[in-house]
């Protein structure tokens, strides 16, 4: 399979190394971004030529153009496929610029930098099957599942929907956050805020670029904001209304919703402890990955080097452990085996 990657920003690069961690050639053309010599290319029709699939990773307001530039180059035999994180406009523009000549489908690929970075799984993309085209959902779909991606189906309106009181909501309520000046690093947070606080560093650091895009192109996000800014207001005033002698009654619109049924305490505990090895495994699984690059990327060490580095990383755990009131030794054991798994997994050795 030969993919065509228009743009190479951020997200573009993170693709481009899922690709090729996936055994997909790729090609790439952004006259605005550097791009690995191996898989540049000069012009937009070299790009296209002989490619199977095209990815349009461009910003939302230049897609249109864009594709205007590419529609003479582009065969019925191809794919066309843009990443948007909104697809009503995206999807207006594919089925204007080529309507019903070139295939095409439109695709939000539910991750980012970050999340490929860390090895987060699983990875989800949205495709919103395109009636012009038909087998168009199909072959988009067979090259995610190539990729390991699990897919979800959607029309592209009811993406927006969804985003606009998801996605978009939560870079509000971050941008709200960061600019009325709320720390982020308080040491004596209670947990409800370090939850909070995660969220908005991941905004920040892994999409916070996008923010303004979100927010302007997704066509029911003001929508959002209103309804949710309307709900904040009336809380507000209702708090204001309290008498501040009298204890706040804990029923009607000062109590927040819980769940009517609460399991029995041991399906609970045993509820918490599932979740908890799943969390576990997620993170083994992203550690070995996460190694495995490391030793593909990272300059090899001679034998006395890398026990110096392993026997320091094990002297670390044990602190942390000391630290946790785990025991040190334990720790030890667990790290050893741990360090030596990602070799394990793949067959590397016995």
């Amino acid at each position: 399979m030969q993919v065509a990657l228009v743009g190479f920003g951020r997200f573009g690069r993170a693709l481009g190394s899922l690709l090729v961690e996936s055994g997909v050639d790729y090609r790439a053309f952004d006259p605005f971004a550097e791009i690995p010599e191996s898989h540049r290319v000069s012009s937009l029709p070299a790009l296209v030529s002989g490619a199977e699939l095209v990815v349009v990773a461009v910003p939302v307001s230049r897609m249109r153009s864009v594709l205007r530039d590419l529609r003479p180059h582009l065969t019925p035999s191809q794919l066309v496929l843009d990443v948007g994180s909104v697809k009503v406009k995206p999807v207006e523009a594919l089925a204007e610029v080529l309507g019903s000549e070139i295939p095409w489908v439109g695709t939000h690929p539910l991750f980012g930098p970050l999340s490929l970075a860390m090895a987060e799984r699983p990875l989800r993309v949205v495709i919103c099957p395109n009636p012009q085209h038909p087998s168009a959902a199909a072959r988009a779909r067979a090259f995610y599942e190539r990729l390991g991606c699990e897919i979800v189906e959607q029309t592209a309106e009811n993406h927006d929907r969804v985003m606009a009181h998801t996605h978009a909501l939560t870079f509000f309520v971050a941008k709200g956050m960061i600019d009325a000046g709320i720390g982020l690093d308080v040491p004596f947070a209670p947990a409800s805020f370090k939850a909070l606080a995660r969220t908005i560093e991941t905004v920040r650091s892994d999409a916070g670029h996008l923010f303004a895009a979100i927010q302007r192109e997704n066509p029911f996000s003001s929508e959002a904001r209103r309804e949710l800014l309307t709900a904040l207001q009336a809380v507000h005033e209702d708090l204001e209304r309290l008498p501040l002698e009298a204890a706040a009654p804990d029923t009607g619109r000062m109590a927040i919703p819980t769940s009517e049924v609460r399991p029995p305490e041991q399906t609970e505990y045993r509820t918490h402890l599932e979740q908890l090895d799943r969390e576990l495994m997620s993170l083994l699984a992203r550690r070995i990955q996460l190694a495995r690059r490391a030793d593909r990327s990272g300059p090899l060490e001679g034998q006395g080097e890398e026990a110096a580095r392993e026997e320091a990383l094990l002297a670390q755990r044990r602190a942390w452990a000391a630290e946790l009131g785990l025991d040190p030794e334990e720790t030890e054991v667990f790290f050893r085996n741990l360090l030596r798994l990602p070799h394990r997994s793949d067959g590397t050795s016995g």
